[in-house]
C-alpha cells in the first residue's frame, strides 16, 4: 500500500491541523450577467468593498484592524481613483482601467527589495478582486469550517471572514512568512505552511498541515504536479478505445464543451476536448478582467482531462455574442470587430485571458485556439502578446507554460490561404461561420441555407486541407456532428472530429462503417 506523501514546506504559523482540502482555485458557480456601468459604478463598488472591510474589522484584534485599515486607506486613496479615471479617458473600460491601475501597484510591490513590501502585494490583489466581485455582484466565497485551505496565496480579508474556531489550517504553494496572512495565522494560532510548491489534491482529500516541522502530509497517492509533456493538442491519438475507419485508418473523436461541467462527458474512448468555448464561462466584463476566476475555470477542465489534450478557444465576443458591461461593444460590432479583431483592438481583455491560459497550461495538455482569424499577422500579434505576458509572469515568479497557439478556420479568405499561416500550430474548421459567410446568410437564417451550402463548404475544406502542410487539423463545427456529412469530410482528408457530447455515439458509429476515403464499407 502506498505511503502518504510528505512535502517539505516553510513554517509560517506553528501547530498541527488536519482536515479536508479546500482548493482555493476552483471556480464558483457562474454569476448572472450584470451590466457594470461607468465610473459611478466603480465608486459604488469601492464603497461596498469598504463597507465589507469595515464589517470585518468589527471586533477584530489590533493586528487584524491594522491590515484592514491599510486596505481601506488604499481604497480611499484619491490617487487610485485619479489613475483609474485617467485610464478611462484613454479609452479603457472602467473594469480594465481599475485592473490596470491595481496591477501597476501590485507590480511595484512585487519588485521591491524588502520581503515585507513584496508580501503586501497580496493585500492589493485582495482589494482588486474584492472590488471586481462587487462590480460583478459576486462576493468572495467562504470555505467550509475545519478545512485546510490549499492555494497559491490567501487574501487577508478571506482569512478574517472565516470562522477558525472549528479548526483548520493553511497550505500555500507560494506565500510568505512575512505576509499579513501569516501574521494573522500566528495571532489566531492557525497552523500554516508556505512554499510547498504545487501538489495534486482533490476537494475533500485529507490533508495534514504541520506548522511545527514545516510540512504537508497528503493521503497515499498524492503527488507534486509534474511538468507534462507539451505538444499541439491535435496530434494526440485517442486513448482507451481507439477509433478506426472500416479500412483501419485511425480517427480521433473529441468533444466540444461550453461549460466546465461538461468535461464529465470526457470518457476513455474520447481523444480529448477539441473545443472549449471560453466566452460561455465569462459572462460579464468583470469576469473577463478577473484573471484568477478564469484560471480556476481552465484549471478545472485541464485537471479533469488528465493526460488528454484540451483546446481552449480565446473569447469569441462581438456580433451575436455580447459581454455584459462592455459599454462600447455595439460600436465595435458595427465596425466588424469580433473574435481576434476585437481582442487585438481591446488588448486589455486579451492580456488577462492570456495570463490565465499561460498559468493554466502547467495543469495539463493545453492548446489555445484563436477565433475568427482572417490574416496571418493576427496570429503573430497575439503570439507576441502571449510572449510579453509570459515574461511578466516570469518576473513575478508565477508558474506558467507557453501553449501551442492555433486558429479556427471559419473565414473563407483564410481557408483559401492556409499555406500563408505559418505561425499557426494547428487548424480547426469552424463550419458554422464558414457556412454563413460562404452562403452570405444572416446568423439566424443559416439553418435554412446550411444544406444548400454544404457542397461548397466541403469543397473549400478539401482544398484547405491540402494547404495545411501536415499540421494537426481538425473540425469542430456542426458539420462534424452530422453523420450525413462524414463521407465528404473523410474524403477531404480530415481525421480529427470534435462534436457535442450528445453527438459522439452517432458519429462514432458512422465512422466505423466508412472507409477513410468516405466510401461505405463492404456490407454496410
Amino acid at each position: 500500500m502506498a505511503e502518504p506523501l510528505r512535502l517539505k514546506a516553510k513554517s509560517a504559523s506553528p501547530g498541527i491541523a488536519s482536515g479536508p482540502a479546500f482548493l482555493a482555485e476552483r471556480p464558483d458557480a457562474a454569476p448572472a450577467p450584470r451590466t457594470v456601468g461607468g465610473f459611478g459604478a466603480l465608486e459604488k463598488a469601492i464603497d461596498i468593498s469598504i463597507g465589507e472591510l469595515e464589517h470585518l474589522a468589527e471586533g477584530a484584534d489590533a493586528e487584524s484592524r491594522d491590515i484592514i485599515d491599510f486596505q481601506i486607506e488604499v481604497l480611499r486613496d484619491p490617487t487610485i481613483a485619479e489613475a483609474t479615471g485617467a485610464r478611462m479617458e484613454e479609452d479603457h473600460n472602467v473594469v480594465f482601467a481599475w485592473v490596470a491601475t491595481l496591477d501597476a501597484y501590485i507590480g511595484e510591490l512585487e519588485a521591491a527589495d524588502e520581503e515585507q513590501m513584496r508580501a503586501r502585494a497580496v493585500d492589493i490583489l485582495d482589494i482588486k478582486n474584492r472590488v471586481l466581485g462587487a462590480l460583478a455582484g459576486t462576493p468572495i466565497a467562504d470555505f467550509p469550517p475545519g478545512s485546510v485551505f490549499v492555494g497559491k496565496d490567501m487574501e487577508p480579508s478571506r482569512f478574517l471572514a472565516h470562522d477558525w474556531s472549528k479548526g483548520g489550517g493553511i497550505a500555500l504553494f507560494a506565500g510568505s512568512t512575512a505576509g499579513h496572512v501569516a501574521l494573522l495565522a500566528r495571532a489566531k494560532s492557525v497552523p500554516m505552511v508556505v512554499g510547498t510548491g504545487r501538489f495534486s489534491a482533490a476537494d475533500g482529500d485529507p490533508v495534514r498541515v504541520d506548522g511545527d516541522a514545516g510540512a504537508v502530509v497528503l493521503k497515499a497517492g498524492g503527488m507534486l504536479i509534474p511538468a507534462p509533456a507539451q505538444g499541439p493538442a491535435g496530434d494526440t491519438q485517442t486513448a482507451g478505445g481507439e477509433l478506426r475507419t472500416a479500412d483501419g485508418v485511425p480517427i480521433q473523436l473529441s468533444i466540444n464543451i461550453n461549460d466546465p461541467a461538461e468535461i464529465d462527458a470526457l470518457d476513455p474512448a474520447t481523444a480529448g476536448v477539441g473545443l472549449m468555448r471560453s466566452e460561455f464561462s465569462v459572462t460579464s466584463i468583470a469576469d473577463a478582467a478577473n484573471e484568477e476566476r478564469q484560471l480556476a475555470i481552465y484549471r478545472r477542465v485541464l485537471e479533469q482531462a488528465g493526460e488528454k489534450p484540451v483546446i481552449i478557444r480565446m473569447l469569441d465576443i462581438g456580433g451575436d455574442k455580447p459581454v455584459a458591461g462592455l459599454d462600447d461593444l455595439p460600436a465595435l460590432a458595427a465596425s466588424g470587430l469580433r473574435g481576434i479583431r476585437l481582442l487585438l483592438a481591446r488588448p486589455e481583455i486579451a492580456r488577462v485571458q492570456a495570463r490565465a491560459l499561460l498559468r493554466a497550461a502547467v495543469f495539463g495538455r493545453l492548446s489555445v485556439m484563436l477565433p475568427m482569424v482572417t490574416f496571418p499577422d493576427e496570429i503573430d500579434r497575439m503570439r507576441e502578446l502571449f510572449r510579453e505576458e509570459a515574461e511578466k509572469l516570469g518576473r513575478r515568479s508565477l508558474l506558467h507554460r507557453m501553449p501551442p497557439i492555433g486558429m479556427m478556420v471559419e473565414v473563407p479568405s483564410a481557408a483559401l490561404m492556409l499555406d500563408t499561416f505559418g505561425s499557426a500550430a494547428f487548424f480547426s474548421f469552424g463550419t458554422n461561420d464558414l457556412t454563413q459567410y460562404l452562403a452570405a446568410s444572416a446568423r439566424d437564417d443559416i439553418d435554412a441555407d446550411a444544406g444548400k451550402a454544404a457542397p461548397a463548404v466541403l469543397r473549400l475544406i478539401a482544398q484547405a486541407v491540402k494547404l495545411t502542410a501536415g499540421k494537426p487539423t481538425s473540425i469542430c463545427g456542426d458539420m462534424a456532428g452530422n453523420p450525413s456529412y462524414l463521407p465528404g469530410l473523410l474524403a477531404a482528408g480530415l481525421r480529427h472530429f470534435s462534436v457535442a457530447p450528445a453527438r459522439r455515439p452517432a458519429i462514432r458509429s458512422a465512422i466505423i462503417g466508412l472507409n477513410a476515403d468516405g466510401t461505405r464499407a463492404a456490407g454496410e
